[in-house]
């Protein structure tokens, strides 16, 4: 079991404690749980779909990396599929705060990256922010997502967000979670800048067509990938290293382990995550950061 599970796990019902264990047990667990497992666990709990994502939010808030605030938020993304991803709040000292993953960011962004196509809900531990309802109205699943907190009626983002502006107000665009392939390519047998290329390739990027994509090498020699997630308001948009470091995080890596970094974006796009992604991954203790432009 991973470290950080252990000052929780004695508040895990025993029950649940009991169907998680074989998922759980091992330091590679990826901060998810596919369909299959899913229904296992409501089966030997006896939790429904809501009542078993509130219970795991102590697992997934103990993902959280709060170093300024020292507020641990986790939540959990059910889609379509019947899986559920994991997420948590991050923060990084040494760089402005707008830098800041939130935990609904988080845990929608890990189900992207994993390949969800929908959501059909999410739950977590604190009210969402206008912040965080700003983003999730950027999903394909639209003000119809189902939002779940810990003593509240179940309510959908249109309650949280009345009289929401978003995509469907601008031209027609791919929703975020679409599959997308952009079609980008570079002349390049560098396995880090092409697994960049890719994610940009599979960006969110509608309103500027500014895509980008991250790729992350640590010292084990693993690579995490992440995608620009633009939103309609724009405020909230995801750069491409955040969703990066949430992969990582969740896949149990460390964020100052970075050995090598690579952004690849558009050359003559409207706006770079050049200066952003550098100053952070520079705070991270990561020396070697390149930029590649399509």
């Amino acid at each position: 079991m991973q470290a950080r599970f252990r000052a929780i796990w004695s508040d895990i019902p025993s029950e649940l404690q009991k169907a998680l264990s074989p998922y759980i047990s091992y330091d590679d667990f990826p901060a998810m749980l596919t369909a299959g497992q899913t229904e296992s666990i409501k089966q030997l709990s006896g939790l429904d779909d809501q009542a078993l994502a509130l219970a795991l939010l102590p697992l997934a808030a103990a993902y959280s990396l709060a170093p300024i605030s020292h507020f641990y938020v986790g939540a959990i993304a059910r889609g379509e599929s019947g899986n559920l991803y994991f997420g948590a709040n991050m923060e990084f000292a040494g760089v402005p705060l707008q830098q800041t993953v939130h935990a609904e960011q988080s845990a929608i962004t890990h189900a992207w990256l994993r390949g969800e196509k929908k959501l059909a809900a999410i739950t977590v531990n604190y009210s969402p922010c206008g912040h965080c309802r700003q983003f999730m109205n950027e999903l394909n699943s639209g003000t119809q997502l189902a939002v779940y907190l810990p003593n509240r009626p179940p309510l959908t983002l249109a309650d949280y967000l009345p009289e929401a502006f978003g995509p469907r107000d601008l031209a027609d665009t791919p929703l975020l979670l679409d599959e997308v392939n952009h079609g980008y390519q570079l002349a390049t047998c560098d396995e880090l800048v092409q697994a960049a290329l890719d994610a940009a390739n599979r960006s969110h990027a509608p309103y500027s067509q500014s895509h980008a994509g991250v790729a992350l090498l640590d010292e084990q020699g693993k690579i995490y990938t992440g995608r620009y997630a633009e939103n309609a308001a724009f405020n909230p948009s995801l750069p491409p290293l955040q969703a990066a470091l949430i992969l990582m995080n969740m896949a149990g890596g460390h964020c100052q382990s970075i050995k090598r970094a690579v952004l690849v974006e558009g050359e003559n796009s409207h706006l770079s995550q050049w200066n952003a992604t550098s100053a952070t991954l520079t705070a991270l203790g990561c020396t070697t950061v390149e930029r590649y432009t399509f």
